[in-house]
């Protein structure tokens, strides 16, 4: 083992193979996957690294609270839990593990697509309950439509990567693409997504400009009734809105994995209302925000998380 680099907090659920080689390469772990915001101060003074996902703000204040940190590893994607500029500020290195979860998502967002558009989850759950109906269940191909990706980052080209096995068309936008784009793909505007897409399919990280990205303007912008799918961040789509887009038939459907307050318990009284109205919607699919929270993804975002790390020399 190499000469002793100091301690590393582990605020979140994270593969063996990140431990041992934390600890290989000679820095200390301290378990504490269920720690609260309250807590972290007092047990991250003396840490030079810490892991975290959704559970820590690693805010200002909390960086402050520890004065000998060096690095902060993110599980999973987007930097929103982390005051990067503050942390920059300070030295500190983070880094990310888009790389980790990214078919995950994948994956996850076109078996909700599959899903609801054969209305296998729906149909399942009739059978379950003795009901048999086929016309009524009678689904829609995948061939020949147009999909438009909004982010083209790890997991919107992912997204893409799956689905070219399937006879469609895809558009992209991304503001900064750093992708490479493949023959399959067709990156645009959002203007030609609005004029061409049947299916919308959102990868954005959290930030200023994504919040409220989906709202009742990007739904009259849209000129086909569409299918909207949602695994990046809940904040991302306008709940009131989407609802809307619901009733009146411009969006034909929605496949959510994440939401404006998770869990949905935790909504306000008219948010949860409309949520509990969608969820009893034939159109509407809905998964507890698991989209990346595969066994396989586990290993792979500790993998990169250590090599980020250890790669440095830190």
């Amino acid at each position: 083992m190499e000469q002793h680099k100091g301690a590393v907090l582990i605020a979140a659920p994270v593969h063996p193979v990140l431990i041992e080689g934390l600890e290989q390469a000679g820095y200390s772990c301290n378990m504490h996957v269920d720690i609260s915001q309250n807590e972290a101060p007092e047990l991250i003074k003396n840490c030079v690294g810490v892991i975290t996902s959704t559970r820590l703000q690693l805010n200002r204040q909390l960086i402050d609270a520890a004065p000998e940190l060096a690095w902060i590893g993110r599980m999973g994607s987007g930097m929103e839990v982390i005051n990067v500029a503050y942390a920059a500020e300070r030295g500190i290195k983070c880094y990310g593990s888009p790389e980790g979860n990214s078919n995950a998502v994948a994956e996850h967002a076109v078996g909700m697509l599959l899903s609801l558009m054969r209305h296998i989850s729906w149909s399942n759950n009739e059978i379950k309950a003795g009901i048999w109906m086929r016309e009524e269940n009678r689904g829609a191909e995948l061939e020949g439509k147009t999909l438009g990706i909004i982010g083209f980052g790890h997991t919107g080209s992912s997204f893409a990567r799956i689905l070219s096995g399937f006879d469609l068309r895809i558009l992209a936008y991304d503001k900064h693409p750093k992708q490479q784009i493949p023959g399959q793909v067709t990156l645009c505007d959002t203007g030609r997504i609005f004029e061409e897409a049947d299916i919308v399919s959102f990868h954005v990280p959290l930030q200023a400009d994504t919040v409220n990205y989906f709202n009742r303007e990007f739904i009259n912008a849209m000129h086909k009734p569409f299918i909207l799918i949602n695994t990046s961040r809940g904040t991302v789509v306008n709940t009131a809105h989407l609802y809307e887009g619901l009733i009146s038939g411009k969006v034909k459907g929605a496949c959510l994995d994440v939401f404006e307050h998770e869990p949905i318990s935790a909504s306000p009284q008219h948010l949860k209302t409309m949520i509990d109205a969608m969820l009893l919607m034939p159109n509407v699919i809905a998964t507890p925000h698991i989209a990346g929270y595969s066994h396989e993804a586990l290993y792979k975002m500790s993998a990169v998380l250590l090599n980020k790390v250890i790669g440095t020399g830190l």
